[in-house]
């Protein structure tokens, strides 16, 4: 990373420790460091290790706004969570003297501080809100709209991995990487609800009463790149199955996340969860699907979509798939959303459970740094994990991240939900491939844990 970079990712560092001070209200601490900041200081490269300053080291790919470093070696079995990120939490040892001049700038720093904010919530809610959604959110939503853009010019070309250009579907942002026989292609679907883009794949071996899984993509992400990161592709040529990649727009959230957390894409028949639902019905009248085998998993803001489609469509889905999500229904607004990303469910009401049990397999990283853990465990208890007989086991994977699996049974002795926590895990897919974003290969392997949960929890089986 060039000296460049390196620095603006100190700043970014910096405004986010600012951020995350002001809240807690040390309104004097987030102005010493913003101060010290713009004299050509910075209390992130003074805290980062020399480990971590060397040119040959480079940035993970994550899809928060300051990259979480992970260590590229096997961790050891049994090792704890991984140390807190120093680069975007070192607090400032002491206040630089304040020079003449720098005062008068502190408004539009602090300006720009509250920009960082609208950006690092868009690794899980993106363009905070839509016109009618509510004061606080609409308000929240112009105001980012009208900040974004100079930050968008000012540091674009200086984040690794980039915040997306926030227009389209983002097909062509990353190629999926060719998979020997079977169609990978694109489609449009209508309905009352509103319109999504879509991709398709059909193994080579297509016919009748296949199953089918769709994958909602994370903030930033395209089909084609979520495709690659997930290697969910080539398991369906090799399993015998169809994947559908809905794709969100920068029309309907300006970073491409799907709004988990607004009460119109929650509900039935209604905005993006009635959306996906009527292209799933539509793909399975097509190409005529198992409809008892008919799956939902995502990432991140698609893994709270996908929970939030789910539980209120258990007549489609058979089983759903969260990674480095939330517990449906945990949001109502961006305000909520914001709180229970960070510190986890904070009120009874959040995630509260259903009438229903839908089979659900959680992954989530112990580092995830993005969106608290404690929203994992949060989905399993959504799932209905009271009453189920837990069986732990203890693993280390291929890549050296130590994890625990732990399978919940019912009286007949099946398997009705699975949760996975993998130590030193970042905001990333469990041992996805490379070749997309936000990816860590090192973990366990969470799309074929994914697929062997799915083909052992078909609706006919529900009860």
């Amino acid at each position: 990373m060039t000296e460049s970079s390196n620095r603006m990712q100190d700043r970014l560092a910096d405004m986010m420790e600012a951020t995350r001070l002001t809240a807690a209200g040390r309104l004097q601490d987030a102005t010493d460091l913003l101060q010290r900041g713009f004299a050509g200081g910075s209390s992130a490269s003074a805290a980062r290790p020399p480990a971590e300053t060397g040119a040959a080291v480079s940035d993970p790919r994550t899809i928060d706004l300051v990259a979480e470093r992970v260590e590229t070696g096997p961790a050891p079995a049994g090792a704890g969570p991984a140390p807190e990120p120093t680069g975007a939490r070192a607090r400032p040892t002491a206040a630089a003297p304040e020079e003449p001049g720098r005062a008068a700038i502190l408004p539009e720093t602090l300006r720009k501080v509250v920009e960082t904010v609208t950006r690092s919530i868009a690794p899980v809610i993106g363009g905070l809100g839509r016109t009618g959604q509510g004061a606080a959110s609409a308000g929240l939503g112009q105001f980012a709209a009208g900040l974004g853009g100079s930050l968008k010019h000012d540091l674009g070309n200086g984040l690794s991995g980039g915040l997306g250009n926030g227009s389209g579907t983002g097909f062509n942002q990353a190629r999926a990487p060719l998979t020997e026989g079977g169609t990978f292609t694109e489609h449009s679907f209508a309905n009352a609800a509103g319109a999504r883009d879509y991709k398709l794949f059909v193994p080579s071996d297509a016919r009748p009463n296949l199953p089918l899984v769709v994958m909602l993509h994370g903030c930033t992400q395209s089909p084609d790149d979520f495709a690659a990161g997930t290697g969910m592709n080539a398991l369906a040529e090799t399993e015998g199955f169809l994947v559908a990649y809905p794709a969100q727009t920068g029309r309907a959230n300006g970073q491409r996340c799907w709004n988990w957390f607004q009460p119109v894409d929650q509900g039935r028949d209604s905005g993006e969860a009635g959306i996906i639902a009527g292209l799933t019905r539509a793909i399975i009248a097509e190409h005529r699907i198992d409809p008892a085998r008919v799956y939902i998993a995502g990432l991140s803001a698609g893994g709270a979509a996908a929970v939030n489609i789910a539980r209120v469509y258990p007549d489609l889905y058979a089983a759903v798939g969260i990674h480095s999500g939330l517990a449906a229904g945990c949001a109502r607004d961006v305000s909520t959303a914001l709180t229970v990303m960070r510190l986890g469910p904070v009120a009874s009401a959040d995630g509260a459970t259903t009438e229903v049990r839908v089979p659900t397999i959680v992954f989530h990283g112990e580092s995830d740094g993005t969106v608290n853990p404690r929203n994992g465990e949060q989905a399993l208890a959504q799932a209905g994990i009271d009453g189920l007989t837990p069986e732990a086991t203890e693993a280390t994977s291929p890549g050296g991240l130590p994890y625990t699996r732990t399978r919940y049974a019912d009286a007949a002795g099946r398997v009705a939900v699975e949760g996975w926590i993998v130590r030193g895990l970042g905001h990333a897919w469990s041992g996805g491939d490379a070749a997309g974003s936000y990816t860590d290969p090192r973990g366990p392997d969470a799309s074929r844990a994914m697929l062997d949960f799915f083909r052992a929890s078909p609706l006919a089986a529900r009860t």
